[in-house]
């Protein structure tokens, strides 16, 4: 299977007669309403479940039966959101150069697994100066932008790229070993959690620590009462979103029940030391334009996923949120924010 989605690139915009993809600023809204388009089976929040990426990282993974997506126009969104949740990645990386340096730990090799098209990759590779940073994906086309975003960057004689499938090339024979292996929102894809992550711990050197981004807070945007239909339609479109995860992961090849408790299950993968930390990505009102953007996606991405659980009144107000001349739009609307949190979990392997 490989690491990218294409049940997640479904809830951006199709072009007519493929699925090729369109930024949501190049949709045509007429009447205040969105075209109707084909409908997802399967939807979840990104920034609650990831990269770029991820959701926010840039990630997302390949089911059986879904058509590959149109990188070239998919992939700077995944850039997109990724950029924008890098303080939450600065974060998060500081908090393990932080552990490494109190266990007097060195860092020669790092795996980004599920590294999208590299914005993290190459974060990783900036925060651990002596490091050979490895970008891990299961798309050649985004492995290719981590390796040019690494070689504007500076930073191209360290970064290189693996292409593996998961969960099969979680393997060190396929990804090698390392120092850090960091993985975000990748994990929660796959059937069977525990036995990826024995994979994972068992590319660990001795000492060496993973960092599992999987959980956080759903994204906040707007006041509870925006003026706009009922109150709290983050909160249902938070709720649908998980009900559609839940299928997801029921249908997925050797889906196994698994109690979500990471410092638990990276324990039982046999690392020790498990904790966790969540990081916050606060960007008040009045909302940039980058900000903006990037929710209008989302928007888009949400009402697709959520249209046939969601009364009129909700979808109205989804229409005149993602109207770019309604006053009360999201990228017009002064009191607009983004408001989120990403939890890492990290453990390590014995000496």
């Amino acid at each position: 299977m490989s690491m990218y989605d294409t049940t997640q690139v479904s809830y951006l915009i199709r072009r007519p007669g493929g699925c090729g993809l369109v930024r949501s600023a190049d949709l045509p809204i007429r009447q205040g309403c969105l075209a109707k388009r084909p409908r997802c089976e399967h939807a979840h929040d990104m920034t609650a479940h990831h990269g770029a990426h991820a959701h926010n990282h840039g990630h997302t993974h390949t089911h059986p039966g879904t058509q590959q997506p149109d990188w070239d126009a998919f992939a700077p969104l995944l850039e997109q959101g990724a950029e924008l949740h890098t303080p939450v990645y600065d974060q998060a990386i500081a908090w393990l150069r932080e552990r490494f340096a109190a266990s007097d730990g060195s860092v020669r090799r790092v795996l980004d697994v599920g590294s999208g098209p590299g914005v993290v990759t190459c974060l990783l590779a900036r925060a651990f100066p002596d490091a050979e940073v490895v970008a891990v994906d299961g798309t050649p086309a985004l492995l290719e932008r981590a390796r040019e975003r690494a070689a504007r960057l500076g930073l191209g004689g360290r970064v290189t790229t693996v292409h593996a499938e998961l969960p099969e090339g979680l393997d060190p024979a396929t990804i090698g070993t390392a120092d850090l292996i960091w993985s975000s929102k990748t994990v929660h894809h796959l059937g069977d959690q525990l036995a990826a992550l024995r994979r994972l711990a068992a590319a660990l050197r001795p000492g060496g620590l993973l960092a599992l981004g999987e959980g956080g807070l759903p994204t906040r945007f707007l006041p509870r009462d925006a003026g706009l239909g009922r109150p709290d339609l983050p909160a249902r479109l938070e709720a649908i979103q998980a009900e559609r995860f839940a299928e997801m992961r029921a249908e997925l090849p050797d889906a196994t029940e698994t109690v979500e408790d990471w410092p638990g299950l990276l324990t039982a993968a046999g690392l020790t030391g498990a904790t966790s930390r969540s990081f916050l990505l606060d960007l008040p009102a009045p909302l940039g334009a980058a900000g903006r953007d990037f929710l209008r996606n989302e928007l888009v991405r949400w009402r697709e996923a959520a249209a046939d659980r969601l009364d009129d009144g909700d979808l109205a107000t989804l229409d005149r949120l993602l109207d770019p001349d309604d006053e009360a739009g999201i990228m017009r609307r002064p009191d607009a924010f983004l408001l989120t949190a990403q939890t890492f979990h990290v453990a390590a392997r014995e000496e």
